[in-house]
Formats: structure tokens, sequence, C-alpha cells
């Protein structure tokens, strides 16, 4: 079996939206990796502080509203922009989920407002019923995964270039002190 690997994932949104306040691990095999997920599932009432520790603890994140509440829509630009700030110069790896989809006869946020809030920040967007299981829940975290260990892949190859680049400066100063 493939190695193991460990993904850090968070859950932000305004309360209410479908979240629990709570941490925990789940591993699952994606794509013949067994990968241990550790979900922080805030509960959108941290403060400051608190909600900041959470950004830089996590390596993907799903941001969440509420298909029936426009204001938890409206939040999740604001959200991304502190999560930019925070995470920079690195692209923040994100998902955003629309909650409550089973809840259509009280919708306030189209699908289509969604999906083209997800094209502006440039992330995967899923729409689901944490209630009801309808849409792939599961899909959502393991696409986050995928998504974090990509970036992982190129963020690596980049520090080993650097990595490679420093040493052979390192070399060529030695051996300039060396032959002078």
């Amino acid at each position: 079996m493939a190695k193991s690997s460990e993904v850090k994932l968070a859950i932000f949104g305004r309360a209410g939206v479908g979240k629990s306040e709570s941490t925990y691990r789940h591993q699952a095999t994606i794509d013949d990796e067994v990968v241990t997920m550790e979900i922080l599932d805030t509960a959108g009432q941290e403060d400051t502080i608190q909600r900041e520790g959470h950004m830089r603890w996590g390596e993907g994140f799903v941001l969440v509203y509420d298909v029936t509440d426009r204001g938890s829509f409206e939040e999740v630009l604001p959200l991304k922009n502190i999560l930019d700030e925070i995470k920079k110069p690195k692209n923040v790896t994100l998902i955003l989920v629309g909650n409550k989809a089973d809840l259509d006869h009280s919708r306030q946020v189209s699908t289509e407002e969604g999906e083209k809030l997800a094209t502006e920040l440039a992330c995967a967007f899923y729409e689901c019923s944490a209630c009801t299981g309808e849409g792939n829940i599961t899909e959502i975290f393991y696409e986050l995964c995928r998504e974090v260990r990509r970036r992982r892949m190129v963020q690596g190859k980049t520090r080993r270039r650097s990595s490679t680049t420093h040493v052979k400066q390192a070399i060529n100063k030695m051996l300039t002190k060396i032959s002078s």
C-alpha cells in the first residue's frame, strides 16, 4: 500500500450555515494513497485572533455559505481576502460550498451566483445539504485533499530547485575561496 499523508483542512463560514464546532480525523484512500484528514470545523463565532490561528494552521479550506441566507454568501469574499492576507505569498487552496440545497423553497442565493463567485475565487464549487446528504459531501473533501497534494508537489519541486541553486552557490563560494 502507498505511504500515508496528513492533510489539514479548515471549514469557515458564518454561524448557522450548517457547520459544527469540532475537530476530527478521518482516514481515506484517495487515488491509491492513504490520506489522514485532520478537519477543523469552526463554528463561525471565533474571535479574530482565533480565526487567524485556524487559518494559519490549515492547508486547505472549505468556505461554506447557506443558500437560504444571502448575508452568509456575502461574507465569503471578505473571508477569502483575509485568508489571502494571512497565507501570502502562497495561493490559498479552497473549495466553495453552498449548503442547505434541500431548502430550495427558501433559497436566496442561486446556483449560478455560487458558480460565478467560485470562478472569481478560482476554486471548485459544490452545492449540498449536510442535513439530507444531498450532493457528494465526501467528494468535496477528497477533491480538496487532491488539490492540497498537487500544491505540495509543485511547491516541493520549487523548493528542491531553489535548494539545489543554494547548494551550488555555497560550493562555488567555497571553491572560489580555495582557489584564491
